[in-house]
């Protein structure tokens, strides 16, 4: 995972990078549980079973502890975008797409917290904001580049913009509400819609 502030300025080992993840992981849970802004270093150190010491080793601060986790989750969806193959109207498309969508809930799954943080303006850090805007503009573009390639003349910003709407707000229903559905079916179900109504395969 990215360092914080504290780490960058030494060579980590492989138990330090270890507790670093175990922070970060007690900060993912924190502040998916009590919200951003209603989380105390404390509550993390408490859920990592960690000292205050031994965070701020790691991290200056929570927002510190945000900016690593929200460069951990920008990598993670740029790595998405670029890895987004062709998806034509057949059943080659439909399994790419798929396979695409799993990537993109299972980030969702992990960082959910930083990604609303994103969508819903919740972020003060303009550095961190950035990321999150540069990362989901990359989604957007190679979502439209392969719209396009699939039916011409898709590619246009509302559509677009649809098809982002649908996918982020498809994955926070399922990852933040007591939903019982499992990611397979999530996942088999947005594959179908999408590949049909952005993609152009057939009913």
């Amino acid at each position: 995972m990215s360092a914080g502030a504290p780490a960058q300025r030494r060579e980590l080992r492989a138990q330090g990078r270890k507790t670093m993840r175990r922070l970060a992981d007690a900060g993912l849970r924190v502040f998916a549980e009590r919200g951003y802004h209603e989380s105390r270093v404390d509550d993390i150190v408490r859920a990592a079973r960690t000292s205050h010491g031994t965070f701020y080793l790691y991290f200056a601060n929570k927002e510190d502890l945000l900016r690593s986790l929200a460069m951990d989750c920008a990598h993670e969806v740029e790595a998405l975008a670029e890895g987004l193959g062709p998806i034509g109207a057949g059943s080659d498309g439909e399994a790419a797409l798929r396979e695409f969508l799993a990537g993109f809930l299972a980030t969702y799954r992990r960082y959910g917290v930083v990604i609303r943080a994103w969508m819903e303006d919740q972020v003060s850090d303009r550095e961190v904001d950035r990321l999150g805007v540069r990362a989901f503009t990359r989604i957007a573009t190679a979502l439209g580049s392969r719209m396009e390639q699939a039916t011409p003349g898709s590619d246009n910003p509302a559509t677009v913009a649809a098809l982002m709407a649908l996918l982020e707000r498809s994955c926070y229903a399922v990852t933040s509400r007591a939903l019982d559905l499992d990611d397979d079916t999530t996942v088999s179900s947005l594959a179908v819609l999408v590949h049909r109504g952005f993609f152009g395969a057939a009913a």
